[in-house]
């Protein structure tokens, strides 16, 4: 059922279609509506950030009926509807990204015919900057919320439970239908951010098994062109009386990793050193803490500081994206590579932060050649995760704007994921696809680290490395399958023998320790299997037969032999090192623990 009546333009009524807009204001001030706030994500153990604030901002969630849900992007289409379907709601706000997008607009046509009378709202980044053709290309949504939610979605809730403005042009930062028309109302002003609330319950029984985000400020101090926070002016910081507060309860709670999502979380040393400082001095030995810092930024005060911490308390992504000058210049990256590299080294010297580094392709002026030497310079740099992506071409974004000039063409569906440039034809950006699939099998898993450590500087510089084994990867169609671990062994085996200088014994005991490393294997590879594999058996038993080697070397094992040889593996390298791995005792890249033992060990 739908409102017609000629006060509508004056009571702020914002008919869709012709006939008007759905039997949702007409319940105003009648009772209290069903508002459904929902999230598609990427993956089941993320987690969305902004419901959690829309919802316990001011407390609406007291004040109003608000529901929740989250979905995934691999949950079908259908599915989702059904679940929204089944809650009956008057309202439902979608909390939109670029990877979620595509299916939310596939979702909001189901549900107008399976709820004509609810109204669709969106919210978020990928809607916020083109509000009006996002309204007008997709005529199942009603209204879209720009920029930061909680104050527009606090007054939006009032509006609809007969509080608040009369009048829907009085609410800021609103996109919405008005007959034929689609109106835009003033932006917000931007949010105290003292005011957000603690985002999750007190004692987070509601994170179980998902990743926990936090945000101690808004905004980017840096104009980065493929950024939208460039877009916004200034940074704004969570005050620290509320901040710190927030943080013992992840500390208390001894969760296992907190994500900040700062943009640049050092662009204020004080406010930067204030939270590292407390979660030195309060660590309980379990949680990380994971940072997107700029490395340049750092001074030695802070170096010799962060050098201090517990290995693992910390955890810093720094975006590099580009070494190329010219291409610096043009996406107005004011970052000075060669102070970054010297603090990233500083850090790695202190063995106890890990360390991913971000790079992107197809940027203005960065070809296949300028890209690999920008791969060679960060991979000189030894980070334990070496992110290669591919440019996003965000709406509202700088390059957005000067895709014509940098030509720059890109996928017309989200995620907007470049396909060349005038520097980067297509070809190139397929070959650097399969460059990014070795470093994220090889690399960045983690399961070859001391392999690679031997076979890179075989070839002429670490990318010709990732590139040969790339090429070899696609001329035998491996990237048209799901390859095992025993499979992702063998394929590394065969291509480093056709190499000359390959010494075929130091490589076998490099990836045997690799194999080893993050699980207890219950066979090997063909191509790793040796004969000291044979004639130590009947010696690796007794060790685990022996109370005295137990006592000395897995005294955490309570539970025994039985306990000791489920969690843990023996195993003799090169006839002169026995290796302990002990699978209890993981680090947070999945690492066993290693006890190198003197063979005697064995013998006696």
């Amino acid at each position: 059922m739908c409102i017609k009546r000629k006060a509508d333009k004056k009571a702020g009524v914002f008919p869709i279609r012709k006939a008007g807009f759905p039997a949702v204001r007409e319940k105003r001030g009648r009772n209290v509506k069903k508002i459904l706030l929902a999230a598609l994500n990427a993956k089941y153990i993320h987690s969305n950030l902004a419901l959690r604030y829309l919802s316990k901002f001011q407390d609406n969630e007291k004040h109003h009926h608000i529901v929740t849900m989250e979905f995934t992007i691999n949950q079908r289409v259908d599915f989702i509807a059904e679940e929204i379907f089944r809650q009956k709601p008057d309202v439902v706000l979608f909390s939109c990204y670029i990877w979620n997008v595509e299916e939310l607009k596939e979702i909001c046509p189901i549900l107008k015919k399976i709820l004509p009378d609810c109204v669709i709202g969106f919210g978020g980044p990928e809607v916020s900057y083109d509000s009006k053709d996002f309204l007008r290309q997709n005529p199942a949504v009603d209204l879209v919320m720009r920029g930061e939610g909680e104050q527009v979605f606090t007054e939006l809730l009032d509006w609809f439970d007969g509080g608040g403005p009369k009048d829907l042009e009085e609410i800021r930062g609103l996109t919405f239908r008005q007959g034929e028309r689609i109106l835009s109302t003033p932006p917000q002003p931007p949010l105290d951010l003292a005011l957000l609330p603690f985002p999750y319950a007190p004692d987070l029984s509601d994170m179980e098994n998902q990743i926990i985000y936090y945000e101690t400020s808004r905004g980017c101090p840096y104009q980065c062109g493929y950024c939208l926070s460039s877009v916004e002016q200034g940074v704004r910081f969570v005050p620290l009386e509320k901040a710190l507060p927030d943080l013992q309860k992840f500390l208390d709670a001894k969760v296992r990793q907190v994500k900040f999502i700062d943009r640049t979380f050092n662009c204020k040393k004080s406010h930067a050193m204030a939270i590292w400082s407390y979660l030195h001095e309060h660590d309980n030995g379990i949680t990380n803490f994971h940072f997107e810092i700029t490395a340049d930024l750092l001074d030695q005060e802070t170096i010799d500081f962060l050098k201090r911490v517990r290995r693992g308390l910390f955890q810093f992504e720094i975006g590099v994206q580009t070494t190329n000058p010219r291409t610096m210049e043009a996406i107005r990256r004011n970052v000075d590579f060669e102070v970054l590299s010297e603090r990233v080294r500083q850090i790695k010297a202190g063995e106890n932060i890990h360390q991913h580094l971000d790079l992107i392709a197809g940027l203005p002026f960065e070809d296949y050649a300028s890209f690999g030497r920008s791969f060679n310079d960060v991979y000189a740099l030894a980070p334990e995760q070496l992110q290669l992506g591919f440019l996003k071409l965000l709406k509202g974004s700088m390059l957005h704007q000067k895709r014509e000039e940098y030509g720059i063409i890109t996928h017309d569906t989200a995620p907007y994921e470049v396909l060349e440039t005038d520097a980067l034809p297509f070809v190139d950006t397929l070959r650097l696809k399969y460059v990014e699939e070795m470093v994220e099998t090889y690399y960045n898993s983690g399961r070859f680290l001391h392999s690679l450590e031997y076979l890179v500087p075989l070839f002429e510089s670490p990318f010709a490395f990732y590139e040969a084994l790339a090429e070899k990867w696609v001329a035998e169609k491996k990237h048209y399958i799901s390859l095992s671990k025993f499979a992702l062994c063998d394929f590394l085996w065969d291509f480093s023998m056709k190499k000359e200088e390959t010494d075929a014994e130091e490589l076998r005991e490099r990836m045997r320790f690799d194999f080893m490393l993050h699980e207890r294997p219950n066979r090997l590879p063909d191509c790793l299997k040796t004969e000291a594999d044979y004639q130590w058996r009947e010696k690796i038993l007794s060790f685990y037969g022996s109370k005295e080697k137990m006592e000395k070397y897995l005294p955490h094992y309570a539970g025994g032999k039985k306990q000791a040889a489920g969690q843990t593996h023996l195993a003799v390298m090169n006839e002169k090192t026995a290796v302990l791995f002990d699978y209890g005792r993981k680090d947070l890249l999945g690492n066993a623990a290693v006890q190198i033992l003197p063979i005697e060990v064995l013998e006696g």
